[in-house]
C-alpha cells in the first residue's frame, strides 16, 4: 500500500527537476542567443522563430494548467 505522503512528496520532487530542466534549458538558449548578438553575430531568423515557438508553446501549457 502507498504512504499518500510520500507520493506527494515524490510528486512535488518530479516536478520540481522537470522545472528545473526546463529552467536550464530556456536559460542555455537565452545564453546562446545572446552570445551571438553581443558577438556582432546575425542570427538566423528560423532560430529566432524556433525560440520564440518555445517560448510561447511554454507559456501556453504554464496557463493551461
Amino acid at each position: 500500500m502507498d504512504d499518500p505522503r510520500e507520493a506527494v512528496h515524490d510528486a512535488d520532487a518530479l516536478v520540481a527537476d522537470v522545472m528545473r530542466t526546463l529552467a536550464t534549458t530556456f536559460d542555455q538558449h537565452k545564453k546562446d542567443l545572446e552570445g551571438q548578438w553581443g558577438q556582432g553575430e546575425r542570427v538566423d531568423t528560423e532560430e529566432l522563430r524556433g525560440a520564440l515557438r518555445r517560448y510561447r508553446s511554454f507559456f501556453n501549457r504554464l496557463l493551461s494548467t
